[in-house]
């Protein structure tokens, strides 16, 4: 009888939970998903119900394990990843008072607005400035516009806090979660107490549970009701959870110091491993011990970069999408194609990807999207390459405003849905001036939870040593040298855009 240790990865997602069948050597055995719903009561404002979460939790692991074709007792450890932050408000049984605010809720952005107000030296490791998705401001949302339901809520916690309580029947936090979204800075004591209460936050603690775990510790096992739910076996080793995007940078392999994790999909997060605090850049946030203690991990983000392909797919593709019909293949290969055939810089095309504001490094909501140089000699793919390099020079300023502040950049590792594309890490190569690495497995979030899986049950030391184990570097695309000059020049224009457009408003 086969007895390896297989590790269970849960990946809460917005849309779906995911559930990964990981063995040791970090080939994914099997997926499970299940979906989940969004509610959206009014404009900007996104729910979820926790309850459906639970049931596509079981749902998802009895198709893993259906499809693996293995008993619950070959799972030697779980790990967990949730959307963040994702809040809920409940009664001291798990038992939610309202819907989940889902994390890209932005109804608290007068409390959040308030928050930075406070000019709390604590605000200098998320740039000065907290976001309307954040537990501080939500929290003070439910307290002034639902006091019932805020002073009933025995727990205000996220989704990781809940389905860890739900696995173990233990209340932990996630350190991970605390030090991302919730202020809490081990160098400056633990909780932003002062800025707390400066907003009418006092009582907020006391329905936070006590333990702080960091990601993979804590020493929790599977309860015997959880057990039942799910199909399982009690007893088994739970590590502490933590946010996708963080676990996706484990699963990537992105564990030490001047590690970056570039993961690309409809939005680019960018997650870096430092040794040294970065400060005053435009990242979204510096943040201690998050990820692996001992480190910071730096993180900015692009807010539109698939999504702007997306756009042109859906209002400028007609034809691209006739011609993949025709061929049997995705609208994507036809676009490829095309960009393919245009020169690098797109003659003199410049983009910029600002169409839902800039993230990092301007901090910028009222930045917006611009083709600037069309000409009747430009064609679909001329566009389609501008887009990509856009893309691409946006993470390069990222990565060029967080060195100026202090990062020191070794090693990039690029995922998400962008990694499918040959010519945009191509172009990412060459505008970066750098090598992109690339994982074997795609689905890094998964993979980083059945990582932390591994940890948690003590089969592996730690995340450096786990990534050793379980992440393979299948391919690395090396910058071509001689558009090194075209993308300089690209790069200078790109910034001035920017500034042109800021000028005119």
């Amino acid at each position: 009888m086969n007895d390896t240790p297989i590790l269970l990865g849960l990946d809460v997602g917005t849309q779906s939970l995911r559930a990964a069948l990981v063995d040791l050597n970090g080939t994914v055995l099997a997926f499970g998903t299940s979906p989940i719903d969004t509610t959206y009561p009014r404009p900007t404002w996104a729910e979820q119900r926790p309850e459906q979460w639970w049931s596509a939790a079981a749902q998802a692991i009895a198709e893993a394990l259906r499809t693996a074709d293995v008993g619950p007792e070959r799972i030697a450890g779980i790990g967990l990843d949730c959307t963040a932050c994702t809040v809920i408000a409940c009664d001291r049984d798990g038992k939610a008072l309202r819907p989940a605010l889902l994390w890209m809720d932005q109804r608290a952005h007068v409390e959040a607005d308030e928050i930075s107000a406070t000019g709390d030296p604590i605000l200098r490791y998320v740039s000065g400035r907290v976001s309307p998705e954040w537990m501080l401001p939500k929290a003070l949302w439910l307290k002034r516009h639902e006091r019932a339901n805020y002073d009933r809520a025995d727990r205000i916690v996220e989704c990781t806090n809940w389905l860890m309580f739900q696995l173990t029947g233990e209340w932990t936090l996630s350190l991970n979660h605390c030090a991302v979204k919730w202020d809490y800075a081990r160098p400056d004591g633990g909780w932003p107490l002062a800025m707390m209460g400066a907003v009418g936050l006092d009582d907020l603690p006391a329905k936070w549970p006590a333990r702080i775990e960091a990601l993979g510790q804590g020493g929790a096992t599977l309860s015997q009701v959880a057990a039942l739910a799910l199909g399982l076996k009690a007893g088994t080793p739970v590590a502490q959870g933590g946010i996708d995007a963080y676990l996706g940078m484990l699963g990537m392999g992105a564990t030490g110091d001047g590690d970056v994790a570039v993961i690309v999909g409809s939005s680019t997060c960018h997650l870096a491993q430092s040794k040294e605090g970065v400060f005053g850049s435009g990242a979204a946030g510096c943040y201690p011990d998050a990820t692996v203690e001992g480190l910071y991990t730096i993180e900015a983000g692009q807010t539109a970069t698939g999504s702007v392909l997306d756009w042109y797919r859906r209002h400028f593709a007609g034809r691209e999408e006739a011609e993949a019909a025709k061929r049997g293949c995705s609208v994507w290969t036809v676009l490829d194609e095309q960009a393919a055939a245009v020169p690098p810089g797109a003659e003199g095309l410049v983009v910029r990807e600002d169409w839902q504001g800039n993230r990092s490094p301007y901090k910028d909501p009222a930045a917006r999207g611009v083709i600037r140089g069309l000409s009747l000699s430009h064609g679909a793919g001329h566009i389609v390459r501008a887009i990509y390099e856009a893309t691409a020079l946006g993470t390069r300023h990222i990565l060029e405003d967080t060195a100026e502040h202090g990062l020191k950049v070794r090693r990039v590792v690029l995922g998400g849905g962008g990694a499918k594309s040959a010519l945009w890490l191509r172009i990412h190569a060459d505008a970066l001036g750098m090598p992109i690495h690339l994982t074997r497995e795609t689905e890094s979030c998964a993979l980083g939870s059945a990582m932390a899986a591994a940890v948690g049950a003590g089969l592996v030391a730690g995340f450096d040593e786990a990534a050793e184990a379980m992440v393979r570097t299948e391919r690395t695309v090396e910058p071509n040298s001689s558009n090194r000059g075209v993308y300089d020049d690209l790069f200078g224009d790109y910034v001035r855009t920017y500034q042109a457009l800021k000028a005119e408003r």
